[in-house]
Formats: C-alpha cells, structure tokens, sequence
C-alpha cells in the first residue's frame, strides 16, 4: 500500500504599503508565496506548483501576480530601484509604493 497526496505551504514574503486596486485605499498589503509539494507516506518530496499572490489588509481583496512581479514588489519594498508592480493580464499598474504621508497637505 503506497500513501500519497499533496500538502501546501503559505509564505508571508513582505508587508507593503500600496494602493489597492480593488477599493482605493492606500494600506498595507502582505505579498505570499503559496507551494503546493507532493508527499508520499506524508514525507514532502518535492514542489508541483508555486504561486504568489497580494492581499490587501483593508478590504481582504486578493490579486494573483508572476514570479516576476513579486520580485519587483520585493525589491520595492526593501527599497531597491525596481519596475513597478502590475496587476495579472491587464498591464495596468496594480499599485503604487506609498510615499510619506497621502493626508498631509
């Protein structure tokens, strides 16, 4: 008898600060990684499938996003000269890092 089956992992990568494009608001959003690994007699062996994903921490909305784009949203938020960060198959930007205070006038 051979047990075999799939276990995932969630990965909280960073909290950035941007504007979301779901409700407007600049908050923070957590960036995660999500690898889905392949077990066999409950022993994780190998990942089959890797995605990463935004969730804005006002309105809970949650957008899909390449490799590529959580590398530039990470070196966004370490503050390394990078792109900008863009929402999945529009090519509109997602969001904005927040620079000082919006309110402030």
């Amino acid at each position: 008898m051979i047990i075999f089956g799939t276990k995932g992992y969630l990965y909280q990568l960073a909290i950035l600060t941007l504007i979301c494009g779901q409700c407007g608001n600049p908050s923070a959003h957590t960036l995660r990684k999500r690898v889905t690994k392949f077990t066999l007699f409950f022993v994780p062996l190998f990942p089959f499938s890797t995605k990463f994903a935004t969730q804005c921490t006002f309105c809970g909305a949650e957008r899909q996003v390449t490799k590529e784009q959580a590398d530039q949203l990470m070196a966004q938020g370490t503050g390394q000269p990078s792109g900008q960060g863009y929402g999945p198959g529009n090519g509109q930007p997602y969001g904005q890092p927040q620079q000082g205070n919006p309110y402030q006038q």
